[in-house]
């Protein structure tokens, strides 16, 4: 009797030959990417190269004027904006350079946002923001307004909010782009950390070399191309 070999999983996310343009410029050129689950992926490149483009598209957030982007077996870029923002509320997270934190709310009120958007009953979102909260060592600062932190503090709140409705990825702009080297290293250690324990997906676009060195794997995009070293000097 033959055992059938299982199937191997595709990747949770890819971008098929996209293209996208802003007027007569084009941002991203058949830039074709595909990232498994759990990976933590670091997108590099010079200013200008397309590479927060990438990211925007394979969140859903802009559509790409060609070719496709596929999340968990399905076609995003071809569902309704209502949809793609249902999906972005409970399925992908969002770390960015400068927090983008909600400064008329609490430390405690941005973190249970997301959940408090889905439709979480208040008290257990502000239970699950709490505990995020104890587990990024900001327990303290739950009733402060967000003005009242520091940069280290207010991404850290960035990233429990990110976590907390616990996405399948987080999208992480620049993360450390507004921090000085030694809260940076911090900031990416908890973040990779936090999402390793939590089997979440990362995908961080920097240009730093430090904070890509926190990756599984880096890809460059440069002229709107992606190309993965790793994968070229497999090839050679």
């Amino acid at each position: 009797m033959t055992v059938d070999a299982l199937p191997v999983p595709g990747p949770l996310l890819e971008a098929r030959s996209i293209d996208r343009s802003y007027g007569r410029t084009q941002a991203l050129r058949e830039a074709s990417l595909s990232v498994t689950a759990g990976e933590i992926l670091a997108i590099m490149g010079p200013s200008g190269s397309g590479k927060s483009t990438l990211l925007h598209c394979l969140a859903g957030i802009f559509t790409p004027d060609a070719g496709e982007v596929w999340f968990d077996g399905r076609r995003l870029d071809t569902l309704s904006d209502a949809r793609r923002s249902e999906l972005r509320r409970t399925s992908l997270g969002f770390v960015f350079q400068f927090g983008q934190l909600v400064p008329e709310l609490t430390v405690a009120d941005n973190v249970a946002l997301p959940l408090l958007l889905g439709k979480v009953r208040r008290k257990q979102a502000y239970q699950r923001a709490d505990g995020w909260l104890k587990r990024l060592e900001l327990d303290d600062l739950g009733e402060r307004r967000t003005g009242e932190l520091s940069g280290g503090q207010a991404q850290r709140v960035a990233i429990a909010r990110a976590l907390v409705a616990r996405p399948k990825v987080i999208f992480a702009d620049e993360p450390t782009g507004a921090l000085d080297s030694l809260t940076g290293e911090k900031v990416m250690e908890l973040l990779v950390g936090l999402a390793r324990e939590e089997g979440t997906t990362v995908i961080v676009v920097t240009h730093d070399a430090r904070v890509a060195a926190c990756a599984d794997r880096e890809v460059m995009v440069r002229d709107g191309k992606v190309t993965d070293p790793y994968a070229d000097e497999a090839v050679r």
